[in-house]
């Protein structure tokens, strides 16, 4: 390692004084004037993973749905999986660290991480379409190069595609093409091939209006549109000619406001979906006759797909294990009929995919989605090699038959990550095969009416919770009041835990009614003012 080098690069970077950030679920993330110091020396980071584990890794530069201001950063491991929980510290110490002993944390990292600085690296590039990205992808090949390192700059791709080629790579393209044209080939042939099967194919073409979140999930899109059969009629909106990066647009405004997105006119019963900036999260919604907006989020999705497989799975006749990942956030009613109606077993873990994720690796078949819309399923090697023999070599023409739709799933859906666009073709192959319109769809279950939310405190450290953030253990006294509150109202239940970014604690509650939901929610919330050392006025209803 050229030292000098190092010393005369990162002065061209560098750190603002007092800045202090930390790596977490979603990579760095703050105001993009800030992140040209990160961004460099994650290309560093990246040449050091990539010569401890001997493989290519990924460098995203996104902030997902954050404003367009904003901007971040984050390293994707080598099967397209978010980066080592162990790693995530070396990052936060070498973002943190002083120009002066930036030579001694990258010594300490390769000591402590196993890092051969004789192997050669290989990083893969990507980027969004913010205004400050391609400048901070710039500083992420600098810090690339001082090391030594070797890239390939992808330029514009969804975060979900940087993923997948990353796992391309290193699989050496057992998993697909490490090439976007490679991505759309693979992805739309299987969705072709499921397509072709549904009764409905010839008799209308299927309209679906897709809120693009005025990113890049609408480049992409429309890039992939010519690879689609005659019949599916994508409308593209929010394609970030106009509007701004995720302003009243997006996954997450739908989710959060519960309402269309602006630049999108919704008449009734038509089906529509939103991506959020970065294309890995979908939530679709639509209006009933009386125009009534109804939103089905993660929860429902994962509800679809899981009826969908479970039926399959019953026609393949294959002992497979298969099971559903979900945080506390998700619905009471969707958990509920999960496990009495389809008959599938749930699983709750703590908030943050690498959560879901690791557990869905479980099982034969995980299915996760966050309630909202980051998601996706999970094939066991060895679940996915018997689908991929029973197509080869089964006699019995319905289990051959199941075993195909199966098979063209396992290719259509992006195993590495949540991904919005693949989410959607998933979907709508489900929903055309099944023979379902949006409502009836959203007819599956009615949702709880629910509550969510925060409150202010002086440090968010004293709360602490188990039971997959269910139950509190700190402060004494609150998780006996919230038992107490939650006896009070029909079908309820309610749990509160410490943000993950800001001094804020998070509840959640639902009830019967939507008046009981928020009263719990409202009384929860007094508690933890009271109990965990709230700050400002007290919590109104």
């Amino acid at each position: 390692m050229d030292s000098e080098a190092l010393k005369n690069c990162s002065a061209l970077h560098p750190k603002p004084a007092g800045l202090s950030l930390q790596y977490g679920t979603a990579g760095f993330r703050t105001k993009a004037e800030q992140l040209d110091h990160v961004v460099f020396r994650m290309g560093l980071l990246a040449v050091l993973r990539s010569k401890a584990v001997a493989a290519t890794i990924g460098v995203m530069v996104t902030a997902s749905h954050n404003p367009e201001e904003d901007n971040g950063i984050k390293l994707v491991d080598p099967f397209g999986e978010m980066l080592h929980p162990s790693w995530e510290e070396y990052a936060t110490k070498l973002a943190n660290a002083e120009e002066q002993e930036l030579q001694k944390v990258i010594n300490e990292i390769c000591q402590k991480g196993s890092v051969n600085l004789h192997k050669d690296a290989s990083v893969f590039i990507g980027r969004d379409t913010r205004p400050s990205s391609k400048k901070l992808s710039q500083s992420v090949i600098d810090g690339i190069l001082v090391l030594g390192g070797h890239y390939h700059d992808y330029g514009l791709v969804t975060t979900p595609q940087l993923h997948y080629m990353v796992c391309c790579q290193n699989t050496q393209g057992c998993y697909g093409k490490a090439t976007v044209e490679g991505y759309y080939e693979k992805l739309s042939k299987a969705f072709t091939e499921l397509i072709k099967q549904s009764h409905s194919s010839g008799e209308s073409q299927r309209h679906l209006k897709v809120d693009c979140a005025n990113g890049i999930g609408a480049l992409k899109l429309s890039e992939m549109k010519p690879y689609f059969p005659q019949e599916v009629l994508i409308h593209i909106y929010n394609d970030g000619t106009k509007g701004k990066l995720n302003h009243l647009c997006g996954a997450d405004f739908v989710k959060v406001h519960q309402k269309p997105p602006e630049g999108l006119d919704m008449k009734p019963d038509e089906r529509c979906c939103s991506f959020d900036g970065d294309a890995d999260r979908i939530v679709y919604y639509y209006k009933d006759a009386t125009s009534h907006f109804h939103l089905i989020d993660g929860d429902k999705i994962a509800t679809l797909i899981s009826i969908f497989l479970k039926e399959l799975l019953a026609k393949v006749r294959q002992n497979f294990k298969m099971a559903v990942v979900q945080t506390a956030y998700a619905n009471g009613s969707s958990t509920r009929y999960l496990e009495e109606t389809v008959k599938v077993p749930v699983h709750c873990v703590k908030t943050g995919v690498k959560h879901l994720h690791h557990k869905a690796q479980e099982f034969d078949i995980g299915v996760y989605f966050e309630a909202n819309g980051h998601g996706t399923v999970l094939f066991s090697k060895a679940a996915e090699t018997k689908i991929r023999q029973l197509v080869r070599e089964e006699k019995d023409d319905e289990k051959r038959e199941a075993a195909k739709v199966l098979e063209n799933m396992i290719d259509l859906i992006n195993q590495t990550v949540g991904d919005a666009i693949s989410d959607m073709l998933v979907i709508e192959a489900i929903l055309a095969l099944k023979g379902l319109t949006v409502q009836q769809w959203d007819a599956i279950y009615t949702d709880l009416p629910n509550r969510l939310l925060k409150v202010q405190v002086a440090d968010r450290r004293v709360i602490d919770t188990t039971d997959a953030e269910r139950r509190a253990v700190t402060p004494p006294g609150l998780q006996e009041k919230i038992d107490t509150l939650v006896k009070k109202y029909r079908l309820s239940r309610a749990f509160v835990r410490p943000s993950g970014t800001e001094d804020v604690v998070r509840i959640y509650a639902e009830a019967d009614t939507q008046e009981n939901a928020d009263a719990l929610a409202h009384e929860v919330s007094l508690a933890v003012y009271h109990l965990a050392g709230g700050k400002g006025a007290p919590p109104q209803l």
